[in-house]
């Protein structure tokens, strides 16, 4: 069973506004999957004692309590007051809220039993800590939220240590926020780094790696944790050479390169004019000199990119979203999804399903499985789940897909 409560504010109706309460009542009382049940054959001689032929009554498993924080901001749900902004943020908490309760539905086939009480944080600061304050949040089992950074910092600093608390959909580093409670499940860009060297030094197997860089400050988190995770995995072996590159001038690198053996790129860089001459200069020099690129996670979502220079230079990138729309879970999430919503999913209802399902799974063993996330590892939709506990900082999320551009598309390869 789940009990929904909507902590929310009073509203002005218009037919904007009916559709949006809709899709929160929808979400309230989607079907719950059950198992179907097998019939009983009759009796051909009654019992002498019926009183002994019944089953004892088994006791109701206790709810275990989700508090929800999510950035609806349902006191500007008038369309003229809602900017672009704030309307993209309460679509996204409905879809991740409906693909999150749909995921809990499915478990009281199981026997589990949850009580989802839901708040707007209004993606507000203020707002965020007087819910920290709320005694009904504080005596939960789990807090999913709120959604982003800075809410995240002023709630967790309220809040202490108290329950476990779901960092749902940031990949802000837990080194930002600083709690021991925290679960970060979507993997900080660190992680991407760490996956890219694990991938090339297991692999691939270079001797030398270059690192092309703009010259931009927000490379840098990526570069660090890259050599970092190569030193580490490669025992120092690995030579790793850093340029600045300017205009696309790549003949500095032409002595270092062999002709023989894969030169192994790496391009920390978002910047599209940056990209464009770089890797068309990449592409030249590809024709002399076998290469592979490794790139950053964010390529997956530029549409600028060329995807053809992407193919010949072996492209591979870090993702976290990668979804198999032929495989029979998804096939079966996109069928329940669309009976209960009557709309298609988007990512983040995907996000809220695997991530409902798997806590939602660790909560039904108890304490026990929400303190050893490490030893229960999760494949979903979207992504898997590999938890590591990080002193001080809670539990993150370190599994990474590796994709590579085959047939002008990109495809997993690990």
């Amino acid at each position: 069973m789940i009990s929904v409560q909507n902590h929310l504010l009073p509203l002005s109706g218009n037919k904007w506004l009916l559709f949006f309460i809709t899709a929160l009542i929808l979400g309230a009382c989607s079907p719950k999957v059950r198992p179907v049940s097998t019939p009983v054959k009759k009796q051909t001689e009654k019992p002498e004692n019926k009183a002994a032929e019944k089953s004892p009554v088994k006791p109701e498993t206790r709810a275990a309590v989700i508090s929800m924080i999510l950035p609806m901001g349902l006191d500007h749900v008038r369309p003229r007051t809602y900017s672009s902004a704030g309307l993209t943020q309460a679509n996204m908490s409905v879809e991740y809220y409906q693909g999150f309760k749909l995921a809990l539905d499915s478990l009281t086939a199981e026997g589990a039993n949850f009580k989802l009480q839901l708040y707007d944080s209004k993606d507000d600061a203020s707002a965020a800590h007087s819910l920290a304050y709320n005694p009904q949040i504080r005596t939960s089992d789990l807090v999913v939220g709120p959604v982003f950074p800075d809410g995240m910092k002023v709630f967790t600093a309220t809040m202490g240590t108290r329950v476990p608390i779901l960092s749902p959909l940031s990949p802000a580093s837990p080194g930002t926020i600083n709690n021991p409670n925290l679960i970060t499940v979507i993997p900080p860009l660190e992680y991407h780094a760490w996956g890219a060297a694990q991938y090339i030094n297991e692999k691939i197997k270079p001797k030398k790696i270059f690192i092309l860089r703009s010259g931009f400050s927000q490379e840098n988190d990526y570069i660090v944790n890259f050599k970092k995770a190569i030193d580490s995995l490669g025992k120092k072996k690995i030579k790793v050479v850093t340029l600045t590159i300017s205009r696309g001038q790549l003949g500095s690198l032409i002595p270092q390169l062999s002709k023989t053996e894969r030169n192994v790129f790496v391009m920390p860089a978002t910047d599209q004019a940056f990209l464009g001459v770089t890797l068309r200069s990449l592409d030249t020099l590809s024709k002399n000199y076998p290469v592979v690129l490794f790139g950053h996670p964010s390529w997956e979502k530029f549409n600028f990119l060329k995807t053809d220079i992407l193919q010949r230079l072996n492209t591979h990138i870090t993702s976290t979203d990668k979804i198999n729309y032929k495989h029979g879970a998804t096939i079966a999430f996109l069928r329940n999804y669309r009976k209960a919503y009557h709309v298609e999913p988007t990512d983040f209802a995907i996000k809220g399903f695997d991530e409902g399902l798997y806590f939602g799974r660790q909560l039904f063993e108890g304490d026990a499985g929400m303190a050893e996330l490490d030893k229960t590892d999760f494949t979903g939709i979207h992504n898997s789940f590999h938890f590591v506990k990080k002193p001080g900082l809670g539990w993150v999320n370190a599994h990474v897909n590796i994709l590579m551009y085959t047939n002008f598309e990109l495809k997993q390869v690990e």
